[in-house]
């Protein structure tokens, strides 16, 4: 069971990590995507090597009591510069400015992980300990050095990231300061999990036990911490991601009514073009957004330019906007000519040349346009007018 408090969020971070890889496949030189896909795996890496049962695994396949000390402190060491790195990429600036920060960054932490494993080849921890090394060998020389200078990295990490996520969270929108606010409090945890570590040693060197706070109070602080600060990472990139595919979905399913209200003028043009039933919804609504102005320009010969001018009157004197009434007499004659053309599929191209006036057709009007098909009495009543004149015509 304690191992899988451990195993679970490490396999869902390294499931995020799996998710970013054809991304990053197609951009390897996105500087802040390979710094979020290093951050996530380093961070599954965090929990897989600091399980109990790991760590004894790791310590009989290398045949060295207590290998797995520095391997995970190293690794921890990793992750804080790894955060560092995420977020001065993430913050953006000057390019050759924020790459001289990062390189510093990267240099630093990498001096810190040769200076772990240079401290416990000097020292001498024979007896195994998995779950209270920090304690025990407390006074142990060089041993001693390896977990201070550890925690003192977290601990610089932590009050770096602290400071500059909270800064930064009051000058950003909501998606991204929902996600930086929770790097803070998983940081605040982690400066938490130093606090009661620095605080099991300081006690173990003033010849008291305060060993519990080491062994079972820093580890849930440490894995709760590690989850949200992943989590702060993903979210917003996630969540601008369903931002978009919310607002996709919603424009697609909009169109749909001007869609279907034109579908007998379909161009040969758009029934050629088909997608595959798994295509994404981006791909879908650019078709539908591309048969829909295909639809329009076959529908020029039918437009009736006196019932966009009546409908736009009709809509200002409602008290309608310029803007409005100029989309809902669009959509009326729009509409009204695709009546006609069901009515008369065979009308010559040239017949009437004072009708070939294109509405305008910006993504917006379409939407504005599909929902007054859909909605306005004025385009209902235009639909109405056309079929009258199309049966009255010999």
């Amino acid at each position: 069971m304690e191992g899988l408090s451990f195993y679970i969020p490490g396999a869902v971070m390294l499931t995020a990590f799996l998710l970013k890889l054809p991304a990053l496949r197609r951009n390897p030189d996105d500087t802040l995507l390979r710094s979020v896909s290093g951050l996530l795996l380093v961070a599954s890496f965090v929990f897989l090597f600091a399980a109990p049962s790991t760590i004894a695994a790791v310590n009989r396949i290398t045949g060295i009591p207590n290998f797995s000390a520095p391997l995970v402190y190293c690794i921890l060491t990793a992750f804080s510069g790894a955060c560092l790195v995420l977020v001065i990429n993430w913050r953006g600036g000057p390019p050759e400015q924020t790459r001289r920060t990062s390189r510093l960054s990267i240099a630093a932490y990498s001096l810190v992980v040769v200076a772990l494993i240079v401290l416990f080849a000097l020292g001498d921890a024979p007896v195994e300990r998995l779950r209270d090394l920090d304690t025990y060998y407390a006074n142990t020389p060089f041993i001693r050095e390896m977990i201070v200078l550890y925690l003192l990295a977290h601990t610089v990490a932590a009050v770096v990231m602290t400071v500059l996520c909270w800064r930064w969270s009051r000058r950003v929108g909501r998606m991204l300061r929902y996600g930086l606010r929770l790097i803070v409090f998983g940081y605040l945890l982690n400066l938490g999990f130093d606090g009661v570590k620095f605080a099991a040693m300081g006690a173990r060197w003033a010849g008291r036990d305060w060993d519990g706070l080491s062994t079972y109070v820093a580890p849930p602080l440490a894995q709760v911490s590690a989850l949200l600060i992943g989590t702060g990472f993903v979210f917003p990139l996630i969540g601008h991601r369903i931002g978009v595919g919310w607002s996709t979905a919603v424009r697609y399913r909009r169109l749909g009514y001007l869609a279907r209200a034109l579908n007998s003028a379909a161009s040969s043009m758009s029934a050629s073009v088909t997608i595959g039933r798994w295509a994404s919804l981006d791909l879908r609504l650019m078709k539908r957004e591309a048969a829909i102005h295909d639809r329009i320009l076959a529908l020029t010969p039918y437009f009736d330019h006196s019932i966009h001018t009546d409908t736009y009157a009709a809509a200002l004197a409602q008290g309608q906007t310029d803007d409005h009434a100029q989309s809902l007499a669009d959509a009326a004659m729009i509409a009204a000519a695709s009546t006609a053309q069901a009515a008369n599929p065979g009308r010559n191209s040239l017949a009437a040349p004072e009708r070939a006036r294109q509405p305008s057709r910006t993504a917006d009007d379409l939407v504005q346009m599909s929902h007054a098909v859909r909605r306005s009495p004025l385009v209902h009543e235009a639909c109405r007018r056309a079929a009258l004149t199309e049966s009255s015509t010999p």
